[in-house]
């Protein structure tokens, strides 16, 4: 039977909010590391990435969903339905939205699916650092007049501002609780998914503004090769022979940059040299075909 420290609190926090306001990046930030993929593209995130936060007297489980958006094609179904799912499933939500965007209809669409939640939720003001200070109490003011907020926190994520005061917060809503997973865990993802993640990132960063949300990557093969050197086999998907092109570049010059970045950061996480195998290959129309999607992960 595990005793449990009186002391000690876990549980799990829903990290929602419209695409494009920096959920990724406050959680990589509370966590100290690169987990969850960024990108100054909406709707970069398409799964539920669990990422463990450890510390001295807390274990915090932050869940990183899909922005909550008006869904297009099947694929935004899943993503919409991934999202909308955690909220009955943690012990806290925190609601992040961006300082410099008055409130919308996303932000009201998000306010009116959390009325049926009981779940104590925290807004979170994230990009105070592109604000002028006297600005923030109005801003403040007008999401609490909407909604009865268990706490607000007013943050930069990419300047790690105030994120010790997110973290305190928290633990108000935490109850006594074990260590649900080791200490140097920051991550329930495979190493597989985490890796199709980081590549996928490093097209979104690269590419034009056509291309990046008809990309999907499978990794087909990783196998530890001598000298510490690990070989990974990677499919790039687009859904268009003309984006497949825009993918590779003039004499695959824009396909070598990609394996690059993604494998300097592919790199860090595992802590191997990699051999980074990328190709690029067209699956027409795959995010409205169910086989397509359970066969990429989005089922």
């Amino acid at each position: 039977m595990m005793v449990v420290s009186p002391e000690h609190k876990s549980g799990f926090v829903s990290v929602i909010g419209r695409p494009n306001v920096g959920k990724s990046t406050l959680i990589n930030s509370l966590i100290g590391q690169k987990v969850v993929i960024m990108s100054d593209k909406p709707q970069t995130t398409r799964n539920k990435i669990m990422c463990v936060l450890t510390l001295d007297d807390a274990q915090i489980l932050f869940i990183d969903t899909p922005g909550i958006h008006k869904p297009r094609h099947k694929l935004g179904e899943y993503m919409l339905k991934a999202a909308e799912n955690t909220l009955r499933e943690v012990d806290v939500v925190f609601f992040v939205v961006d300082a410099n965007e008055d409130i919308g209809g996303g932000e009201r669409y998000i306010l009116e699916l959390l009325s049926s939640v009981k779940t104590p939720v925290i807004l979170v003001v994230n990009k105070i650092d592109k604000i002028e200070k006297p600005k923030l109490l109005p801003i403040i003011q007008k999401y609490v007049a909407l909604y009865d907020f268990a706490g607000v926190v007013p943050i930069s994520a990419i300047e790690h501002t105030n994120l010790d005061g997110l973290v305190a917060e928290v633990k108000k809503y935490l109850e006594p609780g074990p260590q649900y997973y080791p200490e140097d865990m920051v991550t329930d993802q495979p190493e597989r998914i985490v890796i199709t993640e980081l590549i996928r990132e490093k097209v979104l960063i690269s590419t034009r503004d056509e291309v990046p949300h008809s990309i999907a990557v499978d990794i087909e093969e990783i196998i530890a090769r001598p000298n510490d050197t690990v070989y990974v086999r990677a499919v790039i998907y687009v859904e268009r022979e003309s984006q497949k092109g825009i993918v590779i570049g003039a004499k695959g010059a824009l396909l070598k940059e990609i394996g690059r970045l993604a494998r300097l950061d592919i790199e860090n996480l595992l802590g191997s040299k990699i051999f980074l195998d990328l190709w690029v290959k067209v699956k027409k129309d795959w995010r409205n075909k169910a086989g397509s999607l359970r066969d990429f992960g989005y089922d």
